[in-house]
């Protein structure tokens, strides 16, 4: 796939960087046809019923705010539990949709198994970056509990430097989350298993 973004003729003195959109993204694409793509093609992208969305691009802050995540659960879960960064979770098969989560938290005995399920996953984490508020704040919340994920974490870059973690938790019976607690910096929880996780001194 070639890059989404290329440089258009120079504007006022300035560039202007302009989206050039390929034909596929106007269609509606199948589970059959992602599977078939190359990672290269996969890659900054999630798929919400069937049309391409493509994800802001990370700041080191975040990336870095994702892998200390990741470690401290994948320290925490124990033998039964992974917790990996930037890969697909396909939610639905049709109308298709992946989301590619910050953090998963997922079965090890599935770590070869692809695509990577709601079944197999545990919880899930989303650091909001500029662009992506409504979607993590409000669109994924609804297609996570959906799905049938038992815990959602949303973490808020504070302007400060301190993160803010919010924390969701399923009812199986309504299929939403439960608004968990909030945490300043430091995150300590018992469940989805004891962690403590100390976010501010990033």
């Amino acid at each position: 796939m070639s890059s989404l973004f290329a440089d258009r003729s120079k504007m006022s003195g300035r560039s202007d960087v302009t989206a050039i959109v390929p034909a596929w993204m106007h269609e509606q694409i199948t589970a059959t046809e992602y599977d078939a793509w190359s990672e290269e093609q996969c890659w900054g992208i999630e798929i919400v019923d069937g049309m391409v969305v493509v994800r802001p691009s990370a700041s080191k802050r975040h990336n870095r705010l994702a892998r200390i995540l990741a470690n401290a659960l994948d320290a925490a879960a124990g033998p039964d539990w992974n917790a990996d960064t930037d890969f697909d979770v396909r939610l639905q098969d049709v109308p298709l949709t992946n989301r590619r989560p910050d953090v998963v938290v997922y079965r090890a005995d599935t770590i070869d198994l692809t695509p990577t399920r709601p079944e197999h996953v545990l919880m899930v984490v989303e650091v909001v970056s500029p662009g992506s508020e409504t979607t993590d704040r409000i669109v994924k919340v609804d297609q996570y509990a959906k799905a049938g994920i038992a815990f959602y974490w949303r973490i808020e870059q504070a302007t400060n430097g301190v993160p803010l973690i919010y924390t969701y938790i399923l009812d199986p019976a309504t299929r939403a989350y439960r608004t968990g607690d909030m945490f300043t910096g430091t995150v300590e929880v018992s469940a989805p298993f004891p962690v403590e996780i100390d976010l501010g001194k990033i």
